[in-house]
């Protein structure tokens, strides 16, 4: 019945509208097999946060009205919606309801909103009033107890199965919401609002929760894992194809107090025909907060730098900070524009490190710009390109978020889009020169931060073991979440003494999982650590002990070095999958259900994963370990790459693992001449 209306729908070709007691409520078809829904009291909006404008073909569509029964079926999902208008029995008046079940093709239950009436008269789409207009939303669904989750970002905890979990919907340092979960009962959905919030995935009933919405809206997609992969970056936008470099070895450290120590760490690189494609000059090399260029005490000549490291097959990344410092040489510029995030109360200052300062506002579109141009003027002109933006959360230092805020709205309703609007500041000035998104290291992502470039670090993790472990789950986790980048600081970042034997038990083992991950890059603030001082005596600035390989001896430098190699013989494996991940939205870092979602036991194992579809890793995460017990998915033959053992799919196996080797197998016939060693 496309096309029109009868008393209680409106349906166009491809959406059914429902009115009821002030409420709209819209439905409609948003790429394939994919469905968005917004209900607002009030008319609907269409925000852009991260879903593009969908491509959906009307004739895969179908939509049915029967009385106070509508179902649309767009592919592989069906929405079906009941309508009531009657006297309430127990109260005496007349009220409108509509309540939504999500099924699949064949019939089967996603999840549904929780019953309406009854003595209850619980409202699974509530709105709470708030001053200025806006709303409280609450969203109540009812899905199978027994499913398992995954997704919702990186949240620093080594669980696995989020089912029975409550996360905080807000960016940390080191905490990446990205409000995207996938459900072994076969579908992915995402809140569609960057609002600060709460997520509760209990079994008897998953909420989210909005602190300030205009409405509620989210997107639901059916079909196995790699199905719902494919559909949510079609509708969110694909990652760029990882460069070259990208496949290969990263060197970094708090920090590299100058050009001259920079250099010679590249040049030892080469003399010791160590494998390196990037090298990364951190934070403090400006003068001032806010000033997007380097000092020249310490780095007089960055022309001669990049020309020298080009030669040496190495690209230079410096570090981009959002904070602005009222000394810096931008900050009139910046606050008489509003560029600046504003402080709603108190002393606006919102981050003290290094001095206080306050946020670049990057949901500002003349912030973003002003960023762009900034760089070109600050770096590109020596031909650096290639940036790491950090605090991107950003990290307040009180996380308050109603005392903040932005263009685009208020910090508690806006906040989740900050991250993706600071790295689609890069992404659009290479796109306005002809450029693809390229790539960006950067703290923190939510959904869509993936098409502008962002490959995604763990942030400020501590150098435990238990942080290492968390680390696997993290990587599931934002793979999932649609973002295929992932990296961590191997060694963690802070605690870690180069003179430790124990910190360098934990640093190898941390080596060999960042072998295996999408991007390899050493970092971490070692100790013994020491102060640079400006000559003028202005400035001191804490920089960490070398953390190069050859830092930690002889014997550690062979364990790491075996594994440089070993991560140069997968660049065409790598190549292939970050393909995958370019044009189909494939994680490269994968749980090991994204293959065999099939096999229960692949839900439940969130300390191993796949690197692409071929290669499973299964890191150790504890001291003194020399055997690791791991689970090898049902429907594949499996080989050790440091054995040649073979193992049928659906066992257990226990592996040789002594401090020089981690355990990683090949699937089936795949990549039979790679190897440890």
């Amino acid at each position: 019945m496309p096309g029109q209306a009868t008393e209680l729908f409106q349906t166009t070709a491809t959406a059914i509208t429902w009115c009821g007691d002030g409420e709209t409520l819209r439905v409609e078809a948003w790429g394939r097999d994919s469905i968005r829904i917004r209900s607002a009291l009030g008319p609907i909006k269409d925000t852009e946060w991260a879903l593009l404008p969908p491509e959906a073909d009307a004739h895969a569509v179908h939509i049915a009205v029967d009385g106070d029964r509508a179902t649309l079926t767009n592919g592989a999902i069906v929405v079906a919606l009941t309508a009531r208008s009657g006297t309430d029995a127990q109260a005496g008046y007349l009220r409108h309801s509509c309540r939504l079940r999500i099924e699949d093709r064949s019939g089967r239950l996603l999840f549904e909103e929780v019953g309406a009436g009854g003595a209850l008269k619980v409202r699974a789409r509530d709105y709470h009033p708030l001053p200025g207009g806006s709303w409280r939303t609450l969203l109540q669904l009812r899905s199978d107890p027994a499913e398992v989750l995954y997704g919702m970002g990186q949240y620093q905890d080594a669980l696995g199965d989020l089912k029975g979990s409550t996360l905080e919907l807000a960016h940390r340092n080191s905490q990446a919401s990205i409000p995207f979960v996938m459900s072994s009962a076969g579908y992915g959905m995402l809140w569609h609002t960057p609002a600060v919030g709460r997520a509760t995935f209990g079994t008897n009933r998953t909420e989210w929760e909005a602190r300030v919405a205009d409405q509620i809206d989210y997107w639901v997609s059916a079909g196995q894992p790699a199905q719902v992969a494919a559909r949510y970056a079609e509708v969110t936008g694909h990652v760029p194809m990882m460069p070259e470099y990208g496949l290969g070895f990263w060197q970094s450290t708090l920090r590299y107090a100058s050009q001259d120590e920079l250099l010679e760490v590249a040049r030892e690189f080469a003399r010791l025909e160590l494998p390196l494609d990037v090298i990364v000059a951190d934070f403090f090399h400006w003068p001032e907060l806010g000033d997007y260029r380097f000092e020249e005490e310490f780095w007089p000549d960055p022309r001669a730098m990049v020309a020298e490291l080009r030669e040496l097959g190495v690209e230079l990344m410096v570090s981009v900070w959002p904070q602005v410092s009222p000394a810096s040489s931008n900050y009139d510029e910046l606050s008489r524009h509003g560029h600046l995030v504003r402080s709603e109360r108190g002393v606006d200052v919102q981050m003290a490190f290094g001095g206080p300062s306050r946020f670049l506002d990057t949901t500002h579109p003349g912030a973003r710009d002003f960023l762009d141009r900034a760089l070109t003027e600050g770096y590109r002109q020596y031909g650096i390109d290639l940036f790491w933006l950090d605090e991107a959360e950003p990290e307040f230092a009180f996380y308050d978020y109603d005392a903040y805020h932005m263009h685009a709205g208020p910090v508690s309703q806006v906040g989740g889009i900050y991250p993706q609007s600071f790295v689609r500041a890069i992404a659009d000035g290479r796109r306005r020169r002809g450029q693809d998104a390229g790539v960006s290291l950067v703290r923190c992502a939510w959904a869509g931060s993936q098409r502008h470039g962002a490959l995604v670090w763990s942030g400020d993790i501590a150098s435990t073991w238990s942080a290492l472990r968390a680390q696997i789950a993290a990587g599931i986790h934002i793979g999932v979440a649609g973002i295929p980048w992932f990296t961590t600081d191997i060694g963690g970042f802070g605690g870690g003494r180069v003179d430790d034997p124990d910190f360098v038990e934990l640093l190898l083992r941390w080596f060999q999982l960042g072998t295996f991950l999408p991007v390899m890059r050493l970092h971490g603030d070692r100790g013994p650590g020491r102060k640079v001082q400006a000559a003028d005596g202005t400035r001191r600035m804490h920089s960490g002990a070398p953390n190069q390989p050859w830092s930690y001896g002889p014997d550690a430098l062979e364990v790491m070095t075996t594994y440089l190699r070993v991560r140069e013989r997968l660049r065409p494996y790598l190549r292939k999958v970050m393909a995958a991940a370019h044009t189909d939205g494939q994680p490269v870092m994968r749980g090991l259900f994204h293959e065999f979602p099939g096999d229960r036991q692949a839900w439940h194992t969130p300390d191993q994963f796949l690197l692409g579809p071929d290669l499973l890793v299964a890191p150790v995460t504890d001291p003194g370990r020399t055997t690791r017990r791991l689970y090898l998915p049902e429907g594949a033959q499996w080989t050790s790459l440091h054995t040649g053992t073979r193992h049928d799919g659906g066992t257990w196996v226990d592996e040789p693992a002594p401090l020089e080797v981690i355990p990683v197998f090949r699937r089936d016939g795949a990549l039979a001449k790679l190897h440890l060693g």
